[in-house]
Parts: C-alpha cells; structure tokens; sequence
C-alpha cells in the first residue's frame, strides 16, 4: 500500500462523506437517495454487493474482487449512516477483539437460548 493510502483514512473519509450526504437531495446524490429510503433499503444493498463480493471471489477474479469489495464497503457505510450506527463503535468492537484468537473470540460470545 502507498503512503497516504491507509486504509483508516479512506474509511474516514468515506464515513464522512456519507454522513454528509443526509438530508441532501435524493434526486442529486445516490448515497442521499440511499439513505432516505432508510436502513432496510441500505441493508438490500448491502446484500446484494455481499453477494457480488463473494462470485467475484469464487471466480478467482481480483479486479472484480477488488470494485466488488469498494462497493460493499461504501454500502456498509451507508447502513452505519441509515441505522444511526456512529462507525467508531466498529472500530472500538474491532481494537477490543485485536489480538485475540478468532476462535477464542467466537467461543466466548454468548449464544441466544434455543428452544426446541
């Protein structure tokens, strides 16, 4: 990765972006659009750039992996934004899990009670 090009400040950017895109005209920004029609819209399109991420992954295909992952990523924020989720609490959930096994990690999380 080149210098200037941490991915924490494309993240940034990218969150702030579309946070500053609430309330602007639907009609004059996609991510306005996005975020207007409200948190379930966000998380279908979110879905849908899941999806794409994962056949480009299975096709063995970087470049599509690589646009595909930028979409998911842009997508994730618009949820963050249209849920009301402050993307710093991400990233505090992220540095809490830092060095720890991810199975460490998945065995310790609590697990609703199934009935049955």
């Amino acid at each position: 990765m080149t210098a200037g090009t941490s991915p924490d400040h494309i993240l940034d950017r990218l969150t702030a972006t579309v946070a500053a895109r609430r309330g602007s005209d639907p009609s004059s920004s996609y991510t306005a659009k996005l975020l207007a029609a409200g948190p379930v819209k966000a998380a279908q399109k979110l879905g849908e750039e899941a999806v794409e991420t994962v056949i480009e992954a299975a096709r063995g295909n970087l470049d599509g992996l690589a646009s595909e992952s930028a979409d998911l990523l842009y997508h994730l924020t618009v949820l963050w934004a249209a849920a009301g989720l402050d993307p710093a609490r991400v990233w505090a959930e992220l540095e809490r899990r830092e060095g720890t096994s991810g199975l460490v990690e998945k065995a310790a999380r609590t697990t609703p009670n199934k009935k049955g």
